[in-house]
């Protein structure tokens, strides 16, 4: 079993603790590194006084939905769906700067709604140290509605929650990162179904065949592929290079790019540091 550092594991008993002090929870529960940590944690130090609550929404990827279900699931923990339409919200589909404000205004609405429906005390969602350092107006909203962020009030970091979910063999602990799907769109593009499958359809492809961290921004009909710089040997093989622009032009793409940057979070908030959104 691989270990961890004396911090990590007094930081470990902090949360622990913290969870305990709830005394019930409902968990927003996404199915990846963090919430699953998360939801781990709360599950044990609430002895079953937790529910997880996964959104459903052309924003959310079916295969996330399935693995977050799994892992309830295996865990005996309840599990509930909260449908969630981003694209219902108002000026959500045009994307303005505020777009993860309004979605988790309404989404973290509904979650208590649940929440208070079967008795939990608290909603708690799995935000940590590492997302202060970027644009995340959603975490204004969670603010508002007194969600509580247990990873962030404990001081864990990304590096942290990888290296306890390991220890505790949670089978998230390597997963790649995610987020919405809408976060691949330009500021001020105008979101929609339509392009959210083809972004959902050509992450998949690249995921099926290998590669491990990826990106898909959507510029108009140009795809823009954000991986590992160490990947980018086996991007440009010819065979696999072919088989993207095929695969990517028959889901609706015109052009397909690769960003010489590689992947990092929060691509598309660089131009609000430019003011070119």
């Amino acid at each position: 079993m691989e270990q961890i550092t004396e911090e990590q594991k007094e930081k470990f008993e902090h949360l622990i603790s913290y969870c305990k002090g709830l005394h019930s929870a409902a968990v927003a529960f996404s199915g990846g590194v963090d919430s699953t940590f998360l939801l781990k944690a709360a599950a044990d130090a609430l002895d079953g006084r937790v529910i997880a609550v996964t959104a459903k929404s052309c924003s959310f990827p079916q295969r996330e939905y399935n693995e977050a279900e799994a892992f309830c699931r295996k865990e005996g923990i309840r599990h509930f769906a909260c449908e969630s339409e981003e694209l219902n919200i108002e000026g959500f589909a045009q994307n303005p700067k505020n777009r993860c404000y309004l979605c988790k205004k309404e989404l973290f609405g509904k979650i208590q709604a649940i929440a208070d429906e079967n008795g939990m005390e608290a909603v708690v969602e799995g935000s940590n140290l590492d997302d202060n350092g970027d644009y995340r107006p959603g975490l204004l909203a969670v603010a508002e509605l007194g969600i509580k962020s247990p990873l962030r009030d404990c001081g864990f970091t990304k590096a942290d929650i990888r290296a306890l979910s390991r220890y505790l063999n949670l089978p998230t602990w390597e997963k790649q990162s995610f987020a919405c799907l809408a976060s691949r769109f330009v500021y001020g593009e105008t979101i929609t179904e339509e392009k959210l499958r083809m972004v959902d359809r050509a992450e998949q492809l690249l995921l099926d065949m290998g590669f491990h961290q990826v990106r898909v921004r959507i510029h108009g009909r140009m795809a823009r592929i954000e991986i590992a710089p160490e990947e980018f040997g086996k991007l440009i093989e010819t065979a696999v290079r072919d088989k993207i622009v095929k695969e990517f032009k028959s889901y609706g793409f015109s052009y397909i790019s690769m960003d010489l940057a590689g992947y990092r979070t929060g691509s598309m908030n660089e131009t609000l540091e430019t003011g070119m959104a």
